[in-house]
């Protein structure tokens, strides 16, 4: 396992405790290599180990600086080979609190002056989605690798657009789907391809919260263009000239999930949205519900609200032999092994099982959710969501100057599939996938 996943290998003493953490992680990930070799994007991380010349250090700027970009900076702070060279935000309190982490980062309030830094060889955007790709193509443009948030663009053209560019630019790109890293989501993957559920009959997910979805917005502040408020600065996933809303910040994760897993992207989709609880202003929906229709006949049923949570998030792979909800990380059978003889009695007669059926009585049995526990996908749970895997196989990528095959296939998948959702549900009719769209 050593000589085949290497990339935090570093003589320094905490190099060598994070490759070992690194590694913990990446035992669980699946019983063989053969899964692996399928998933390009994985390739950087059988790279050779990293060590401490100047060749083995990549340059990186961050692009946005607030909830999402602060949690990237985390990770790429326990990333070794890494040097945050630069970080970026308009907003100066996330800027100064950003700098504060970071010794030595220089620090820009314009992403093009960023991208003038002859020595930085790539950058990370975790901005609003509405400047995702105008950054994107900037950054190509200025011929830097790129590592972009979640979801892809404000519109399929922008989508397009972002594919196009990186096509022509021989640059890196990665997306910020973290679970094509996630060991428990590749078990899962692993499962569905060995057949232990079946073929795949349909997916459902779903991604439930209870809030307002607003951040506190300061009495005062700064100057807040490009936004006509700072309160719009702020918020500005509750608005549709910055925002998507639940499609795009939540919906993406999942989407992605089931255009990995079915090795397709939808053919067309049909939804509904409104906003029936927090009617304060807001225009994105506060809850929404999609159906997306494969070619093979599968659906994808998603929905998502922030007025109850008490369903949480999950991905549900359900297929004739079983289900997988890989949020909560665990594989249900349809058909169980039966417990002991002597179980199964005390629980047929506690559950009434042998209570006589009275003439004229109901013949059918309620098929309610099943009674079962399930099996854990991986056994260590404290495994992390594959974020800090994606940060070294960016920069293994960069060092290694590779783009990685797929990924720009997957971000479009997602991408566009979230934004279909969106329109169908603002047209009132179903959408259809881009014809002539180029992944």
């Amino acid at each position: 396992m050593d000589s085949e996943f290497s990339p935090l290998a570093s003589p320094a003493p905490q190099g060598r405790a994070q490759r070992r953490e690194f590694l913990k992680r990446l035992a669980v990930v699946a019983s063989s290599s053969a899964l692996l070799a399928d998933l390009p994007w994985w390739t950087p991380l059988r790279a050779e180990p990293v060590g401490n010349s100047p060749a083995d250090r990549v340059r990186l700027g961050l692009i946005g600086a607030g909830t999402r970009g602060s949690f990237l900076l985390a990770n790429l702070l326990q990333t070794p080979g890494v040097e945050i060279a630069a970080l970026c935000d308009d907003y100066p309190p996330h800027l100064e609190a950003a700098l504060a982490k970071v010794k030595g980062a220089r620090g820009f309030s314009d992403h093009r002056q960023m991208l003038d830094m002859p020595d930085l060889d790539g950058v990370l955007i975790a901005v609003p989605l509405f400047l995702h790709a105008p950054i994107c193509l900037d950054a190509f443009a200025a011929g830097k690798h790129v590592f972009c948030e979640k979801s892809l663009a404000y519109s399929i053209a922008e989508c397009q657009a972002i594919a196009d560019a990186h096509r022509g630019s021989g640059k890196v790109f990665q997306i910020g789907h973290q679970r094509m890293f996630s060991p428990v989501f590749l078990r899962a993957l692993q499962l569905v391809r060995d057949g232990r559920i079946g073929p795949i009959t349909q997916m459902r997910a779903y991604w439930h919260r209870n809030g307002n979805w607003r951040n506190p917005v300061p009495a005062s502040g700064p100057d807040p263009s490009p936004f006509p408020s700072l309160e719009r600065r702020l918020n500005w996933r509750l608005y549709l000239d910055y925002s998507r809303g639940l499609m795009t910040e939540l919906a993406s994760h999942h989407i992605q999930v089931a255009n990995w897993f079915l090795d397709a992207h939808p053919v067309s989709c049909a939804g509904y949205g409104s906003i029936n609880y927090w009617k304060d202003g807001r225009e994105v929906y506060d809850n929404v519900n999609v159906v997306y229709r494969y070619a093979n006949g599968t659906q994808v049923v998603y929905d998502s609200l922030i007025s109850n949570r008490f369903y949480g998030m999950e991905v549900q792979i359900m297929g004739p032999e079983g289900t997988i909800e890989a949020e909560t990380g665990k594989i249900f059978s349809e058909n169980p092994p039966p417990a002991p003889g002597i179980v199964q009695l005390i629980n047929g007669i506690e559950h009434g099982f042998f209570s006589a059926v009275p003439i004229g009585g109901p013949s059918w049995v309620p098929e309610l959710k099943k009674d079962t526990k399930g099996s854990y996908l991986v056994q260590d749970q404290s495994t992390d969501d594959g974020t800090a895997i994606s940060m070294a196989a960016f920069a293994n990528s960069i060092r290694a100057n590779k783009p990685i095959p797929g990924m720009m296939e997957q971000a479009c998948r997602s991408g566009v599939s979230v934004l279909m959702g969106h329109n169908a549900m603002e047209q009132q009719q179903e959408i259809a996938w881009p014809e002539g769209f180029r992944e």
